[in-house]
């Protein structure tokens, strides 16, 4: 799970809300703006957020080892 975090935000470790990728999540879950987004919107929104968010990331572990399996 971690992991998958890690290569999600390459570029972005020590400001994640720059982060397009998790931008665009943001957006897509919350309604915010991308471009709107601020360091104290991202962090209340991860934290309003974050049993969803955990189950998202563990999820997608389990997909791409389900493809690194299959290929």
């Amino acid at each position: 799970m971690l992991g998958l975090l890690w290569r999600m935000t390459r570029g972005y470790r020590l400001c994640l809300w720059r982060s397009p990728y998790l931008r665009w999540r943001v957006e897509t879950y919350s309604g915010l703006h991308a471009g709107a987004i601020t360091p104290a919107d991202f962090w209340r929104f991860a934290w309003r957020q974050r049993r969803e968010l955990a189950g998202y990331l563990r999820w997608a572990g389990k997909m791409r080892r389900k493809t690194r399996a299959a290929g």
